[in-house]
């Protein structure tokens, strides 16, 4: 039963992530090649061209966001008791020295 899952998490990785590469690179295709040549007078694009201009575009914009786990950059978290000098600081600031 655990092979069969492991078989599927390590072929259904890649499944997906081609489903994802085609459908975002043939949206980035079609949106480029109805807006840009009529907007700013540029060339007509190619499925790969649109694939490497997303690429292009995780790089500068995106980073690492979905590929890094969220839990990385917060080892840190804080307590209850930690919390609630928060809020209580954060309305003494805001809202004077009143105690919510």
């Amino acid at each position: 039963m655990r092979l069969g899952r492991s078989i599927k998490k390590l072929l259904g990785g890649p499944i997906l992530l081609t489903i994802w590469i085609v459908g975002f690179g043939q949206a980035v295709l079609q949106l480029w090649n109805w807006l840009v040549p009529q907007i700013f007078g540029l060339r007509p694009i190619t499925f790969w061209q649109a694939v490497g201009l997303m690429g292009l575009s995780w790089l500068l914009f995106g980073g690492l966001r979905g590929l890094v786990p969220h839990r990385m950059g917060h080892k840190h978290r804080m307590s209850p008791e930690q919390r609630e000098r928060f809020r209580n600081a954060f309305r003494r600031e805001w809202h004077g020295d009143q105690q919510a």
